[in-house]
């Protein structure tokens, strides 16, 4: 895809820092040493759970983490990157799964299967920025809130193709005669996808492409004065952030199991937000802490609420309100944390 500039203008991005190679190739160095250090934490976190939980429950979770990680990466192109408000990303996964769903069961090996899915995703986004040509800020939002519903809703209704409220069963993921069925073959596939996912949003980010999106996101008057197109540039931060949601969306209906309108609901596209916002928004890390923090603190709650005194442990949305204090614990965590540049 073009960079999103207007003929005669200069990218943004571009009027400073030519020269600086030095510079800029200790900080990627940086940068890796941080990543290495971060993948070690998890895989010290992943050998821990698997020792305290068991190796099969741990890889299983493991698994949804990688894959609401990837779906998150989609969610860091448009909100942390562009700087758009995004309220229905979970559409954007309902559409990557069910395709994938649709196709597997057809008989379409994940070579032909998942670069479909991601296909519809980035048309799904493409749809969903639409409005942004006309809206900004928080009705640009709503807009893509109604879009959700829209999405869900038409999943509900078309029930000749996607069985409607029932559901559908997905193949198990696989090519030829091998297939992803036991959780160690599950975690080395989402793993792969999410490193694969990872490096192509890590390319865009250092692009000319990501450099207007950033440039868009700090000033869309600034941004548009140096020639950037700021609908091209919006339009794409969804269509790649869709793509990507929808590619993580595949992935999730495999390893599930089974799909159905209701789990891509509103909470869906809630909890995506919430996740790049907590790990941070601004960062391709963010996706994978946030996607720790929200798939493993409700296990971690749910197996220590059985330790708690009291009669008050098997009160109804205990659970749920534990929850919410560790989110807020979190979120003042972060406040408390000093910022640091660059990117991971």
């Amino acid at each position: 895809m073009g960079v999103p500039v207007k003929p005669g203008g200069a990218d943004a991005a571009d009027i400073s820092g030519r020269n600086d190679l030095p510079a800029v190739a200790g900080g990627a160095r940086a940068s890796w040493r941080r990543a290495l250090a971060g993948f070690a934490l998890a895989a010290l976190a992943l050998a821990l759970a698997c020792l305290l939980l068991g190796t099969d429950y741990a890889l299983g979770q493991a698994t949804l983490v990688a894959t609401y990680a990837i779906a998150g990466l989609g969610v860091v192109l448009i909100v942390g990157q562009a700087g758009q408000i995004v309220l229905g990303q979970g559409a954007l996964v309902a559409l990557g799964a069910y395709v994938e769903c649709l196709l597997a069961a057809a008989g379409w090996p994940p070579l032909l299967s998942l670069p479909a899915a991601v296909a519809l995703g980035a048309c799904g986004g493409a749809v969903a920025s639409l409005p942004a040509r006309r809206l900004g800020g928080l009705y640009f939002g709503m807009s893509t809130l109604a879009f959700a519903l829209v999405v869900e809703e038409g999943l509900t209704r078309w029930t000749s193709l996607t069985q409607g409220a029932a559901g559908m069963l997905v193949p198990a993921f696989g090519w030829g005669g091998w297939r992803a069925q036991t959780p160690f073959a599950q975690f080395v596939v989402s793993l792969a996808a999410l490193a694969l996912a990872w490096m192509a949003c890590r390319r865009l980010l250092r692009s000319r492409l990501g450099r207007a999106w950033r440039a868009v996101r700090e000033d869309e008057a600034a941004a548009a004065a140096c020639g950037i197109d700021l609908a091209r540039a919006k339009s794409a931060a969804f269509i790649l952030g869709g793509g990507v949601s929808a590619f993580g969306g595949a992935f999730y209906a495999h390893w599930i199991g089974f799909i159905s309108p209701e789990q891509f609901g509103l909470m869906l596209s809630f909890e995506l937000l919430m996740l790049v916002f907590l790990g941070g928004v601004g960062r391709l890390s963010g996706a994978l802490w946030g996607a720790l923090v929200i798939v493993s603190v409700p296990q971690l709650i749910a197996v220590a609420r059985d330790a708690l005194p009291g009669d008050g442990v098997g009160s109804a949305g205990l659970e749920t309100a534990l929850f919410g204090a560790v989110i807020v614990a979190v979120v003042l965590w972060r406040l408390w944390l000093p910022r640091r540049g660059g990117l991971r």
